[in-house]
């Protein structure tokens, strides 16, 4: 490493503070800390800029987006576009000499943000000291080897990006398929009108009715049943965890509503190894949060405790994308009752699921059905699962490039032998 300099961040980056007002805004990508997931790296969402009321920064693509408030929350993304932040994000901008990735994964390693924690200024709401921060030095490899650091770490995460996307159309495709059969009935249609269920082989065709018949919920296709939505799952709510603490014998990290989006974290709260069975999760499991955000997902989060204002939803009887797809059918109800609630969580009550009637056909067709839609479950938590598990290697490896402990053969002293 006789080639690595010791510089202080000021000589490595450029803190941007180039603020634009509200009134100067256009229609622009926004991102606030609420869009950075907690440690994981990543983007969970995007903002507008025509939903905020004060003054932003400007950053551009290639920047690093660090998140100065609460800096143990380790919020840091790399800006693969331009837009404007919330201005407890510092935009840094690699200087020259400096590869902009090889910088984000050097504010990435968990020792940068331990440094900036102690930085820290306030109590209630603290925020990493630049002053301080920037005149910390960092070993700095030749140019080189900083962008053979950032293409090793960024190919794992560019494969974590792809499973998430991978995911996106997957989900999208089976809610179009669900759709499509469910609540529009094309396949019903398409038969009345003497046509063939489109992109549909004739077997499958075959165990759809060709006419309707009138129910509570309108018309629907002869022969399938309604149902209330808590008739084809149970519905398992969590445990005031508080009331179950972990022991010397170990834990189990607490999936609160908070976990669902940002996954366990180094501040995830921990109970007791001890709990019903019903109460433990596992990656595959339905997770649907009935207050806050009112959401559901595939969890692939790891083994941990349900936590109260969560339902594990399970079923013996029916296969779980068909429980997952009508929670989520119902989603934009359930969030409507929520938001007429005069509390500072909206939330349904179990009158409000057993009251969301659901429809299932006859179980020859719900089998067909299910070996179409359940192998792209399957894909859906394969793919989560896999990316944790580049998300793990990741996390390990960008402490150990980023200080040289391990070296990449080619820059090794030794020749690489």
């Amino acid at each position: 490493m006789s080639d690595w300099v010791s510089l202080p961040l000021s000589d490595v980056a450029d803190l941007i503070r180039n603020q634009i007002k509200p009134s100067e805004m256009s229609d622009e990508l926004y991102i606030g800390l609420e869009h950075i997931g907690q440690g994981t790296l990543n983007l969970i969402n995007v903002g507008s800029s025509l939903e905020v009321a004060s003054n932003k920064f400007r950053f551009r693509e290639g920047d690093v987006l660090y998140g100065k408030l609460r800096p143990y929350f380790r919020k840091i993304i790399y800006a693969k576009f331009g837009g404007l932040c919330s201005t407890d994000i510092w935009v840094l901008r690699a200087k020259e000499g400096i590869d902009s990735r090889f910088l984000f994964y050097m504010t990435a390693d968990p020792s940068f943000t331990e440094m900036a924690n102690r930085s820290s200024e306030g109590t209630k709401m603290p925020r990493a000291n630049w002053d301080y921060v920037s005149s910390q030095s960092f070993l700095i490899p030749p140019i080189n080897e900083q962008r053979a650091i950032a293409h090793v770490l960024g190919t794992l995460d560019d494969k974590i990006e792809l499973n998430r996307r991978m995911n996106e159309t997957l989900e999208a495709i089976a809610r179009a398929i669900f759709k499509s059969w469910f609540i529009d009935f094309d396949p019903v249609r398409a038969k009345m009108e003497g046509r063939k269920p489109f992109g549909m082989d004739d077997e499958t065709a075959a165990l759809f009715p060709d006419s309707f018949e009138e129910s509570e919920m309108g018309e629907i296709p002869k022969g399938w049943l309604t149902l209330p939505l808590d008739h084809i799952a149970d519905f398992k709510n969590g445990l005031a965890l508080q009331n179950y603490p972990p022991d010397e014998r170990g834990f189990l990290p607490v999936i609160k509503i908070a976990e669902l989006s940002r996954g366990i974290t180094d501040s995830s709260d921990k109970a007791s190894i001890d709990l019903p069975g019903d109460c433990v999760i596992n990656d595959g499991d339905i997770i649907f949060s009935w207050s806050g955000t009112l959401d559901v997902i595939i969890w692939a989060g790891g083994k941990g405790a349900l936590n109260q204002h969560l339902f594990k939803v399970t079923s013996k009887d029916y296969p779980k994308w068909f429980y997952y797809q009508w929670i989520r059918q119902y989603l934009s109800t359930f969030r409507e009752i929520a938001s007429e609630k005069a509390t500072t969580m909206g939330h349904i009550q179990r009158h409000h699921i057993s009251e969301a009637l659901v429809l299932v056909p006859p179980n020859n067709l719900l089998k067909r059905m299910d070996a179409i839609i359940e192998p792209m479950m399957s894909s859906i938590l394969n793919n989560a699962l896999e990316a944790r598990t580049l998300s793990s290697i990741r996390d390990m490896l960008v402490p150990k490039l980023i200080s040289g402990e391990i070296r990449l053969r080619e820059f090794r002293d030794d020749g690489g032998e």
